[in-house]
């Protein structure tokens, strides 16, 4: 009998920090947070202390005053309006997608976005409130994005950036403008009453595009060790788009074990709450299967 499956009453996770400890049971969110509190605080040196590390915002932002870099979907946006960008922009753009396209473009939803600390919190207080509760229209944030462009095109302004919750947030955590938290506080009743995961997963066009720039990218997670699995489900409940694991986990008709989808969002919070360690970080190219 496996000795790490996880007995009903168990929370999400805690058949995780019995079996591995604290740390390797939150190492990957632990990081996360660290990762999205130093980009603040890159962005912050400047108007709280008067050194300017990094200025602009996640859209558009120079870093040490040589590091340009910029988000594909407002370049879109701004190519839409029939505006010519600066060179600097199509530079940081550039550099924007090659890294994404490498490393994994939802790194950017997981690791850098701060909306992502916003829909985790409303998805753990669903667990907790045991909600179940909601649905929202699948990939219509891939609708969006031509929506947007046009919208863009129709009015040559930047349309989502109005209403970016990533944008807003930001401005209220680094410039203190407060009103602009309404974005976020929407974000989390959305997913908390509306729909699980409603946001990052059905949305957010912005996401949608790093989703796109991802697809082929080295950086993945594996179910290698899915003959250790308990079925405890745990990993479903914390990840932010459960329907890309079954086939990596389960393996059917000699399926990889690992996550080519490019919706996966490349948190770890799978790797972090499997007691019996079956998911792990890898390369795309690792088909091996314990």
């Amino acid at each position: 009998m496996n000795t790490t499956a996880q007995t009903p009453e168990l929370m999400v996770g805690e058949a995780a920090v019995r079996d591995k400890g604290f740390w390797r049971a939150h190492r990957y969110l632990l990081l996360r947070r660290l990762s999205q509190a130093g980009i603040m605080l890159l962005f912050l040196t400047g108007p709280v202390l008067g050194v300017w590390i990094v200025k602009g915002n996640l859209t558009s932002s120079m870093t040490l005053g040589v590091l340009p870099l910029t988000d594909p979907f407002v370049f879109a946006q701004v190519l839409a309006t029939r505006h010519w960008p600066e060179l600097s922009a199509w530079i940081g753009v550039l550099l924007v997608i090659a890294l994404y396209s490498l490393a994994g473009g939802r790194l950017f939803c997981s690791w850098v976005c701060p909306v992502n600390a916003v829909t985790d919190s409303a998805s753990w207080l669903r667990r907790r409130l045991n909600l179940h509760t909601g649905h929202a229209p699948t990939h219509l944030r891939y609708w969006l994005i031509p929506a947007i462009l046009a919208a863009s095109a129709i009015t040559g302004v930047t349309v989502w950036e109005w209403v970016n919750p990533v944008t807003l947030t930001h401005r209220a955590l680094i410039f203190g403008s407060y009103t602009a938290l309404g974005a976020s506080l929407s974000v989390f009743v959305y997913d908390l009453l509306v729909a699980p995961h409603g946001w990052c997963g059905h949305l957010c066009p912005v996401g949608a595009t790093y989703a796109l720039l991802g697809r082929k990218s080295l950086l993945r997670v594996s179910a290698q060790n899915s003959s250790r699995c308990n079925d405890c489900a745990d990993c479903y409940a914390v990840c932010p788009e459960p329907q890309i694991i079954p086939i990596a986990l389960k393996g059917k008709n000699n399926a990889s074990p690992v996550i080519a989808d490019a919706n996966c969002t490349l948190c770890g919070r799978c790797v972090d709450v499997c007691a019996p360690v079956v998911f792990q970080y890898t390369h795309r190219f690792d088909n091996k299967r314990v």
